[in-house]
């Protein structure tokens, strides 16, 4: 039985060259950076060689780039640090009813504070609606928190227009650009977005690492205290190890890999698709197909339970995500397709989750998509 794992969109496996720079930095590079004999100016050396290649992955400065523990710190350093510092200009919020838990838990944390948050509905194809965005902006709207791309459908959001839409006003534009990041050409700079999360265990890097980049002239709080690392802005001895992981990562994803990959991932779902028609197997693509990332499917199954499905396919050694929130062990309905659907909706319950990446061949890709069709046919 061969060993299949399409959930990249959860966390992805480490690439090779990213574990052995890892190695590397480990057994030579073990200084504190912020220490100024010969062992911590080689770290800081490093920290900063980092700093530049992740920052050119976004055509953006050096400097504004703040490496933390990843995304959920990201988001929360965005969100509540722009919050709290800008509440003598407003109280009001606006996301979407489709982002993260580490934006939304956030959001309903922030409310509890006094603040107002409007969170922005989706279609059924799970996309926003700018008209929706604009009847929502307000005066005293402070802060716009808007994932780049959906977690669960790979629906790209229309950043680039609220970004335009948000140029002449005060609010500050966040984004959550973890499902994002290394797929497609992200620029900060032309989209006028002032700040951006992201993770590196989704690039093939390690977890518990990421960074927070923030345009000069927005001002936030540290969202830690303590010592004066990341220029006062973030507290803590640099992971130097998991960043330098993550930096690897970031240049093994240049331009022409993100592309090639992107034409792959196109062709690994026309296998998928046409298989299942093949095996009349019924099914509906969930999301926009227009407007996505091509590493990601949200497939609905009429009449197949979407955890048996996936316990079947576990079993066979073959994994994919029913694309829920799984807390202690327990798989709570998706919000994003109870955001399109509705909370009674029987597809929210028939809905499975498939995410390529690397590591992924044809030749897998064709033997799952042949397993994914009989393990259907017989759950009816």
């Amino acid at each position: 039985m061969n060993q299949i794992y399409l959930d990249h969109a959860a966390t992805t496996p480490m690439h090779p060259e990213v574990i052995e720079e890892m190695s590397r930095l480990m057994q030579d590079i073990y200084g504190n950076p912020s220490s100024i004999h010969n062992y911590g100016r080689k770290a800081h050396e490093q920290l900063e060689n980092f700093r530049e290649t992740i920052a050119a992955s976004l055509a953006v400065k050096p400097h504004e780039i703040i490496f933390n523990s990843g995304g959920t710190e990201g988001d929360n350093t965005a969100i509540i640090g722009t919050a709290f510092s800008r509440q003598e200009h407003g109280k009001h919020l606006i996301t979407t009813a489709i982002e993260h838990p580490a934006v939304l838990e956030t959001m309903k944390y922030l409310e509890k504070e006094g603040f107002e948050v409007t969170y922005l509905p989706v279609d059924k194809k799970g996309q926003l609606q700018l008209a929706d965005f604009q009847k929502a902006l307000r005066d005293d709207t402070i802060l716009v928190s808007i994932m780049y791309a959906n977690n669960e459908t790979g629906n790209l959001l229309p950043i680039k227009e609220i970004g335009e839409i948000l140029k002449d006003h005060p609010a500050v534009f966040h984004t959550d650009a973890v499902q994002a990041y290394g797929k497609i050409p992200i620029t900060p700079y032309e989209d006028h977005i002032d700040l951006l999360s992201v993770s590196a265990h989704k690039i093939n890097g390690p977890k518990g690492v990421g960074f927070l980049y923030k345009k000069d002239g927005i001002n936030i709080p540290a969202y830690l205290h303590g010592g004066e690392q990341e220029e006062k802005r973030r507290a803590g001895t640099e992971n130097l190890v998991g960043i330098g992981g993550m930096a690897k990562a970031v240049e093994l994803l240049t331009p022409e890999v993100q592309a090639e990959n992107r034409e792959k991932y196109r062709e690994f779902a026309d296998i998928i698709f046409q298989t299942l028609d093949e095996q009349q197997v019924a099914y509906h693509l969930n999301g926009d197909p227009e407007h996505k990332l091509p590493h990601v499917l949200n497939l609905y199954f009429p009449d197949v339970s979407n955890d048996l499905l996936l316990m079947k396919l576990d079993l066979k050694g073959t994994a994919i995500s029913t694309g829920s929130a799984c807390t202690a062990g327990n798989i709570e309905p998706s919000h994003v397709l109870e955001a399109m659907y509705g909370e009674d909706a029987l597809i929210v319950d028939q809905s499975v989750r498939i995410s390529f990446g690397y590591g992924n061949t044809k030749e897998a890709i064709k033997e799952f998509a042949s397993l994914l069709a009989e393990t259907v046919k017989k759950s009816l």
